[in-house]
């Protein structure tokens, strides 16, 4: 049962529901992207909030798709290693719903007409969870120090700023979900450690 808790189950669960996803709008042309692409007029005029989810697993190019699965699966192992299948699941999407929900805010702004999809703010969400974890988790994590998350956080978001056709207001938004619900994990975790000791 233990060895069970320690395999990435979740994190690679996630990377093969992208990928095949991904495949499936290879087949199917715009058809996928056209039901599940989050613009603010299909969200907030005609009420398809599903959108924020679906988006999630939607990907421009096999680069966007790569880049984000990479993340995903080895940085989302190491912390549904430390804080667990249900937990880490909870967190990816809230991040990926906060990344989204400020997506919109943003497109709402500034009145912009582009959809978005990609999994990124649930995989900046994670950066968050692991910001929280390096600052208040009870175990320290080997060879994870705050500066080099910290370091990690800046260049990613550097590089998106910096990029064209990045929805970076997403890439904010799950920072911002992680790292508050990774504070709220951290901080359950210790008090539980606090009564069994």
């Amino acid at each position: 049962m233990r060895r069970w808790r320690q395999q990435p189950i979740v994190s690679g669960a996630l990377v093969i529901t992208n990928v095949i996803i991904f495949i499936l709008c290879m087949f199917t042309g715009n058809r996928l992207y056209a039901l599940g692409e989050l613009d603010r007029i299909n969200v907030l005029e005609y009420g398809e909030y599903g959108r924020i989810i679906w988006s999630m697993f939607l990907h421009a190019d096999t680069n966007h798709l790569f880049s984000n699965m990479i993340i995903l699966f080895f940085l989302g192992s190491m912390i549904e290693k430390e804080i667990g299948h249900i937990r880490y699941a909870v967190l990816y999407f809230l991040s990926g719903i906060g990344g989204g929900m400020l997506s919109l805010l943003f497109k709402v702004m500034t009145s912009s007409m582009v959809a978005s999809v990609g999994a990124s703010g649930a995989v900046f969400g994670l950066d968050g969870v692991l910001l929280a974890m390096v600052l208040l988790w009870n175990e320290r994590l080997p060879n994870v120090t705050p500066v080099r998350v910290v370091l990690m956080i800046v260049l990613s978001l550097y590089s998106g700023f910096s990029g064209g056709n990045v929805d970076n207001a997403a890439h904010v938004g799950g920072l911002l979900v992680g790292f508050l619900g990774g504070c709220i994990v951290c901080i359950f975790q210790r008090r539980k450690h606090k009564r069994v000791y």
